[in-house]
């Protein structure tokens, strides 16, 4: 499960509680099972019981995958999302995380708050740009060529396509301009700055994950839409790099959660 954070609800038990009851009016007669953060999957009633241990657990089945790919001995695995960046180590192809909740998993590190498409700009550069949801890191990868244009996506700060044309203008605002006012060589050394920086980011939290392992990982296990920018922070650690974009296809490895609870639930005899 994930979304249950959505600010929809006012709390996680409201948030679990409404995505059960959609998922259960969904399957009719056919059996529902969630995963939780125990790695393992409770019925329906007994996942009402324990919200709590349901909630967020979606990181976990695809730690438990990547695991599988990983080797013997110590890992790292790495997903960057839209949104969020996982980090969990593994250990002879089992995930062995630190804390277990959202709230404790970013105070660790191994849950890092930004994605390579709805993160805010801001955010990411703090107050050297304008505060204001102007631009997301989307319009920084599409302006890049990181990202491929769509002229469908329209789940961008303003509503308009996720083109660099649009992209820059978003990315002008930021500045205090417009697509007018500001140069295209200067929006797209704002988006290198949000790209580095970003990586910054992640990278100072993969550090400090590999510092308190018993060994340095042997292999880096990467996946989801933001695998571009995942290559250039292990790049440095010399380890060896196992991309789930390359062993399962993209769109698997951008929704490897979702890949990862089927698979386990198979496997699970369901």
């Amino acid at each position: 499960m994930t979304g249950e954070l959505c600010d929809s609800f006012t709390s996680k038990r409201e948030g679990v509680e409404a995505i059960l009851d959609s998922v259960e009016r969904v399957a009719g007669r056919v059996p529902v099972r969630v995963w939780t953060t125990y790695g393992q999957f409770l019925p329906l009633p007994e996942a009402r019981a324990e919200p709590l241990r349901v909630a967020a657990a979606n990181w976990l089945a695809a730690a438990a995958l990547a695991g599988s790919y990983a080797g013997p001995g110590a890992a790292l695995f790495m997903d960057i999302g839209s949104t969020t960046t996982d980090i969990v180590e593994l250990w002879k192809g089992k995930p062995v995380p630190t804390a277990w909740t959202d709230v404790e998993r970013l105070k660790c590190g191994e849950l890092v708050y930004t994605g390579v498409r709805r993160t805010p700009v801001c955010a990411v550069l703090g107050p050297s740009v304008a505060a204001e949801l102007f631009a997301t890191m989307l319009d920084v990868y599409v302006a890049l060529g990181q990202v491929p244009e769509d002229e469908r996506d329209h789940n961008t700060a303003d509503g308009r396509p996720a083109t660099k044309s649009w992209a820059h203008i978003r990315l002008a605002r930021m500045l205090g301009g417009d697509g007018e006012t500001v140069t295209e060589q200067e929006t797209n050394e704002l988006a290198h700055r949000a790209m580095d920086r970003q990586g910054e980011h992640i990278g100072e939290a993969m550090r400090r994950i590999c510092q308190r392992m018993p060994e340095p990982p042997e292999a880096f296990v990467l996946s989801g839409s933001g695998e571009f920018l995942a290559r250039g922070i292990v790049a440095a650690a010399g380890a060896r790099i196992v991309s789930l974009g390359e062993q399962l296809g993209p769109h698997l490895s951008e929704a490897i959660c979702a890949y990862a609870v089927a698979l386990l639930g198979k496997q699970a005899g369901g």
